[in-house]
Formats: C-alpha cells, structure tokens, sequence
C-alpha cells in the first residue's frame, strides 16, 4: 500500500475515534434543543444519527481504499468486477449492515477486512449503550436542575 493510502486510511480513523469519544464524553454541536418535560433529549439523538453516519462513512471508505489493494468485499461468494461508483455503494452497503450488526450474508470481507469488520460490529454493539447511559445522565441532569 502506497504512504498517501495510509494516510487517507489514519485520517479517517481519528476522525471516528475522536467522534466517538466526543460522544461519550458529551461533545456538544451548536444546536441546542430545550424539552424540559421530556425523557428524550433531540440534541443526544441527533448526535448519535450524526456518529452513526460519521462511523457508516469512515468504514465504508476504509473497506473502498482497501477494495484497491485486493483486500475486497465478495458478494454471495464470488468476487465481482464492479464499477468505481458500484464499489462505493457495495461498501457503504457493507459499513451500514455491519455497524447496524444485521449482517445478511450477502457480501463477506476478505482477508484484514475481516478484523476492521469485526471492530466496526463492536462499535455497532456499544454506541446504543453509550446513547442510553447518555440519556440517562441527561435525564438525572434535568432533574437535578428543577
């Protein structure tokens, strides 16, 4: 793989990172959302849509730059020559069902794709939890202010 890969590859790597840390730490973006009789704070669901997208994004260009040094995706078990445009969408495909743990089947990673899949499912796997214990700090939160 060539350094400007790698690079790519690192940069988008600490943007998930740091994105998820935010998250779990309580970043805050410039909305500000007031529902004082409500459980559901707007602002911590939009934040988790917002990571979810970031996470989608970064994996499914992870698994796109790794597609161009034979690390592939293999679709009902036999690799395909697909077009730039129809390689961008089967890894996006790929990021959205494996972050989302649904896991059809239909397209399987080759090779390290394997382990970056598995780390993607994990963190597919602990952002709910992290949105509920956010949740719940927000709601103790509000309630300590009344």
């Amino acid at each position: 793989m060539s350094i400007f890969s790698w690079i790519i590859l690192a940069a988008i790597c600490i943007v998930i990172v740091t994105s998820i840390i935010g998250f779990i730490r309580g970043g805050k973006f410039r909305f500000q959302v007031e529902m004082r009789e409500s459980r559901f704070s707007a602002e911590i669901f939009y934040t988790l849509l917002i990571l979810y997208s970031v996470v989608i994004i970064g994996f499914g260009l992870i698994y796109f730059i790794l597609s161009f040094h034979n690390i592939m995706l293999v679709e009902h078990g036999e690799l395909r020559q697909v077009s730039v445009l129809g390689s961008i969408i089967h890894t996006f495909y790929f990021s959205g069902v494996t972050l989302l743990t649904i896991g059809y089947g239909d397209i399987t990673p080759i090779g390290i794709g394997r382990f970056i899949a598995l780390i993607e499912a994990l963190i597919g796997y602990v952002l709910p939890t992290a949105f509920v214990l956010k949740l719940v700090q927000h709601t103790a939160r509000s309630r300590g202010n009344e």
